[in-house]
């Protein structure tokens, strides 16, 4: 097209790397808002634990963490991974509750090694602390996620077209000499 032409009239089809990356993006931002809410259940639960009874920083911690694990569930199956396989749902939260059993022995891991290993005992510490173990959990629930529990639905196979329901015409078919 020349200099004086429309910008935008012929619109290129976008490449198969760049779909895959808007769609990476999408499900980032999702499992994001998911994860976000969930951070806030998890740490509104565990100052509140803290606050109202004399349970031990892990111990709260980890009740906290069960609470959000049960919340973001809900949010990852019926949000962020809401058009993935729904067939298998039994072994869809197994592996859920295994993937996310690891999640929470390495976000608490982190606060215990920081509470009783390192010394930190003070609230900003433990919130520190739980933020940073919550970050390094988070890296792994995206993964196993996506990767084992909220699995891609396998395609459909192609519906039958009415030309395909019907016996062949005789024109159609072909004679052999």
């Amino acid at each position: 097209m020349g200099k004086g032409g429309k910008r935008g009239t012929h619109v290129r089809p976008r490449s198969a790397v760049r779909a895959r990356i808007d769609r990476l993006t999408r499900e980032i931002a999702k499992f994001g808002a998911v994860g976000g809410a969930g951070l806030l259940v998890n740490l509104i639960v565990f100052n509140l634990v803290r606050s109202t009874t004399d349970l031990q920083v892990v111990r709260a911690s980890v009740i906290a963490t069960v609470v959000a694990i049960v919340s973001n569930y809900i949010g990852f199956r019926y949000f962020t991974y809401r058009d993935r396989d729904k067939s298998g749902r039994t072994k869809e939260m197994t592996l859920f509750v295994l993937f996310s059993a690891i999640g929470l022995v390495i976000e608490n891991g982190v606060l215990f090694v920081a509470t009783y290993g390192l010394g930190f005992h003070g609230p900003l510490a433990s919130n520190v602390f739980k933020f940073v173990g919550i970050g390094i959990a988070t890296l792994f629930r995206f993964w196993s996620y996506r990767t084992w529990v909220f699995r891609v639905a396998p395609p459909h196979p192609p519906l039958p077209t009415p030309d395909t329901l019907l016996p062949p015409s005789p024109r159609q078919i072909q004679r052999v000499p």
